[in-house]
């Protein structure tokens, strides 16, 4: 057999995976987030531009992959809520960064308690890309695994479809007080 064709066949599979979830995260009208793109400051014609947030599409956060409401996959990068980004209180670097980024958040006009993800890398789902891919998403041997973490051993990956099932449960079916 070529190998070729067993690992288009597994991207079939790994398509057809990814729809049955969209599905049944539409059916259950399961709560979804907006991803954006980060736009840093700029010049234009003299004037300087705040950072912002543009809106890309809606998505479902399964945990490492963010699945677009209507098409698209991403590896989940940065998180922020729409909040009143404050003024600078100098505590640390790493606060005052949250904090601009929830200004560009505010300033990319999404609604306020919204939850925005950005920085996510787009997942291309084709053979050689997964075979190759060192994100959360992979083809090996002819089986979709995900990566949960990147820091455990990769013999920890989980088959993707064991893994859909758990992250569609938890939004479709939320834990109490969630």
């Amino acid at each position: 057999m070529d190998g070729s064709t067993g690992d288009d066949r597994a991207v079939a599979a790994v398509r057809a995976s990814f729809e049955r979830a969209r599905a049944r995260l539409a059916d259950a009208a399961a709560r979804d987030e907006a991803l954006a793109e980060f736009v840093p400051a700029r010049r234009v014609m003299l004037i300087t531009r705040e950072p912002t947030m543009v809106p890309v599409a809606r998505v479902w956060r399964l945990g490492v992959l963010l699945l677009g409401t209507t098409d698209g996959l991403w590896a989940t990068g940065s998180i922020t809520r729409v909040l009143e980004p404050g003024r600078p209180a100098y505590q640390s670097e790493s606060a005052e960064r949250r904090r601009a980024f929830r200004a560009a958040a505010v300033r990319g006009h999404f609604p306020k308690g919204e939850t925005v993800n950005f920085d996510a890398r787009p997942i291309e789902l084709d053979a050689a890309a997964l075979a190759a891919s060192p994100g959360p998403l992979v083809l090996d041997a002819g089986r979709a695994l995900v990566r949960w973490n990147a820091a455990l051993d990769p013999t920890s990956a989980l088959p993707l479809d064991d893994y859909l099932d758990d992250r569609v449960g938890l939004l479709v079916n939320p834990p109490e007080g969630a």
